[in-house]
Order: structure tokens, then C-alpha cells, then sequence
């Protein structure tokens, strides 16, 4: 069994678990994500109220569900079976990716104008990865995590002249 068959097997049990009568697809990641193993689950047969309920305040569920994936799928797996998982409904992802760029890119701009830090909060883990990705683009920033959970935010800084020139 490969690993997207994995990780569908383990999504439907999960669902089929909680009493969710719906499918999982799986489907090649879009370019954004390469490398992750996407799972999606069927919102054709879900209520609103169900899609709401699984996608959860802020995709806070979605993102439980997607993190007992990945520690669950790849636990006790040899590191080349190893993979991540991106889970996903209603193409929640896409749309949130899409507003982390644009909550980058305003950072960035802020950043530019101000020479101050900007504090992004309310970003969980995975989103400050993929707003640290976006924004490694820029060779003129810098971005960093500080705190602690629950309050951790992503910092994004206007590199002084002389750091820039090292990078």
C-alpha cells in the first residue's frame, strides 16, 4: 500500500469514525505544496453545517485533523515512507493559502515603509511555515517565529543594509 492509499485509508476510518458519511479523494498537490500528500475529503454529500463543523473556526479543525495525519501516518515508518499530508475541504486550503499571501505581502510592504517589525498574530504552525515561505522570496527580509504557544507569532524585519549584502 503506497502512501496516499495510506493516509485515504486512515481519513475515511477517521470519518467513517465520527459519522461522517462522505468520501476521501486524493489528488496531486498544487505547486504551492509540493511534495505533500494531498487528501480531500467529498463536501458533495456534507451539509453546510457539516463542512462548517469539520473545517472548524479558522480551519482549527481541519488543521487538528491534518496534524493526527501526519504524526499518525508517519509513525513507526521508515524515513523514506515518510510524508506530509495536507488535508483538505472544500478548497479551504487554496483560499487560506491565497490570504496568507496577501497578509504577507502587506507585511512585507509595512515592513518596507516602517523599518520596524511586524507581528503577525494568529497564525498557527503551519501557517507561519508557509508565510515564512512565501516571504523567503524577498532577500530584503527576514522572518522568525517568537513566544511560546498559544502565542507564538511570525515576525517579519527589514534586513539592515550590511546583513542583506551577506545574504
Amino acid at each position: 500500500m503506497n502512501r496516499e492509499q495510506r493516509g485515504q485509508q486512515w481519513l475515511q476510518q477517521l470519518l467513517d469514525l465520527a459519522g461522517v458519511s462522505t468520501q476521501v479523494k486524493t489528488q496531486a498537490s498544487p505547486a504551492s505544496w509540493e511534495g505533500s500528500c494531498w487528501l480531500v475529503i467529498d463536501d458533495s454529500s456534507l451539509t453546510p453545517e457539516q463542512i462548517q463543523q469539520l473545517t472548524g473556526p479558522n480551519g482549527s479543525v481541519l488543521d487538528s485533523i491534518q496534524y493526527l495525519a501526519n504524526t499518525t501516518l508517519n509513525l513507526g515508518v521508515s524515513a523514506e515512507e515518510q510524508g506530509a499530508y495536507t488535508v483538505d475541504l472544500a478548497g479551504y486550503r487554496e483560499r487560506r493559502h491565497a490570504e496568507l499571501q496577501a497578509i504577507a505581502q502587506e507585511a512585507a510592504e509595512q515592513a518596507r515603509e516602517t523599518h520596524r517589525e511586524i507581528e503577525l498574530k494568529s497564525l498557527s504552525a503551519a501557517e507561519r511555515r508557509q508565510v515564512h515561505t512565501i516571504l523567503k522570496e524577498h532577500p530584503d527580509l527576514e522572518t522568525y517565529s517568537r513566544g511560546q504557544e498559544p502565542d507564538r507569532r511570525l515576525v517579519v524585519r527589514l534586513l539592515r543594509e550590511e546583513e542583506a549584502e551577506e545574504v
